[in-house]
């Protein structure tokens, strides 16, 4: 094989490769934290991901549950944002991160969850674990539970701030990713805190008052584009640890870095993620607000009942796909038999790119209908007679 013909082959097999090559695809960044993942919010969607299971010690990012479970509380109405918090003589001997609450001080409870979200404070942490729940341990109960219920398979804590040594306080990248996904997308005003770069908040004690400055420990709200949030941790057994969300273009991001070697480096790594994430991600909406036609009801007090659909659809492409081929089907069927409530499936809107299913959204009853008796089909034979 001469010289020319090695090198034209070279050139052939190059231009295959690219023309063989998806638009937008990229190869994932090479990170130095041994254990990462990167989700898009809204649908779930991992984009890409290492050791992202594997358990691991997290730090001061185990307050994404303290303030899930917090904001959970808040959503009952049971507690406020206005709410006084008092903090107790344990909640003061927390070390690590803090902002200095003294024994008796109080505070509300917002001011509370901005100590906890801008300066991972510990004596905040466990000062609400204890106005929301008693006690420290009775709180860690339910960050357990709800853990549990999320289907968090590989977390389990054992304080509420992330000081914990122990190797039964540990969680993983995916499940990280998974609680941070439920807090900004059920509680999004969480975001409003996360994103504080400096805030002044006064502690008023028996020895009078003082101010004192709350500086964000998120280094990257002011080195990538779009950060909103959301929290970091560090000990000597976790490393460097981050949970970072962005948004971009009406795309949420969440990457998580678990056990990076050193502080810059994990910023570093969760930066080159989200990065990695826009320069591949595309995002198909539906909002699904048009109007559905009612469908016929058999054996009901009402003949036909309005339908709706469950939620808008939403689907990321990383794949360079041309979205704008995605076809939508509505499937319904010629009628449905009474009783029926409101919320009550009936039918989808499914959705097909290149042929291929990507998705679904339910269409629901937006009526509750009861199944007729004999006096409502005497009250329908005497209208239509009236009718008549």
């Amino acid at each position: 094989m001469n010289k020319f013909f090695k090198v034209t082959l070279c050139y052939v097999m190059c231009f295959i490769f690219v023309l063989m090559t998806p638009a937008g695809a990229y190869a994932a960044p090479a990170l130095e934290a041994p254990s990462y993942i990167l989700m898009e919010a809204s649908t779930g969607r991992i984009i890409c991901e290492q050791n992202a299971q594997e358990r691991r010690s997290p730090a001061s990012i185990t307050k994404i549950m303290t303030l899930l479970v917090i904001f959970d509380h808040l959503g009952t109405g049971r507690v406020r944002l206005d709410s006084e918090v008092v903090t107790s003589a344990y909640a003061k001997s927390m070390g690590g991160s803090q902002v200095f609450l003294e024994e008796g001080e109080i505070q509300t409870l917002e001011t509370i969850i901005k100590c906890i979200a801008v300066a991972s404070g510990n004596d905040a942490s466990v000062a609400a674990a204890e106005f929301i729940a008693g006690s420290e341990a009775e709180f860690v109960n339910l960050m357990n539970k709800r853990a549990e219920e999320m289907g968090l398979n590989d977390t389990h804590f054992e304080d509420c701030c992330g000081l914990s040594e122990s190797d039964n306080h540990y969680t993983s990248a995916r499940d990280v990713a998974v609680m941070s996904r439920e807090l900004i997308t059920k509680y999004p005003q969480i975001l409003d805190y996360t994103k504080i770069w400096m805030e002044d908040i006064t502690h008023i004690t028996s020895q009078g008052s003082s101010n004192f400055t709350l500086a964000s420990t998120n280094k990257l709200l002011k080195m990538c584009e779009g950060t909103t949030g959301l929290k970091t941790g560090s000990t000597s057994k976790a490393l460097y640890c981050l949970s970072a969300t962005a948004s971009r273009n009406n795309i949420d991001l969440i990457a998580v870095v678990m056990g990076s070697p050193a502080n810059k480096t994990r910023f570093q790594d969760a930066m080159a993620l989200l990065n990695y994430g826009y320069s591949v991600s595309a995002l198909y909406e539906d909002p699904n607000e048009e109007k559905l036609p009612s469908l016929p009801v058999k054996g009901g007090v009402q003949e036909e009942a309005a339908l709706i659909y469950q939620k808008p659809f939403r689907y990321l492409d990383i794949e360079g796909s041309d979205l704008s081929s995605v076809e939508k089907t509505i499937s319904l069927p010629p009628e449905i038999a009474a009783p029926i409530k409101r919320g009550d499936a009936v039918g989808e809107a499914v959705y097909k790119l290149n042929g291929q299913r990507i998705g679904s959204v339910s269409i629901l009853s937006d009526v509750t209908i009861d199944k007729a008796g004999y006096r409502d089909y005497l009250i329908k034979v005497w209208r239509l007679f009236c009718s008549l």
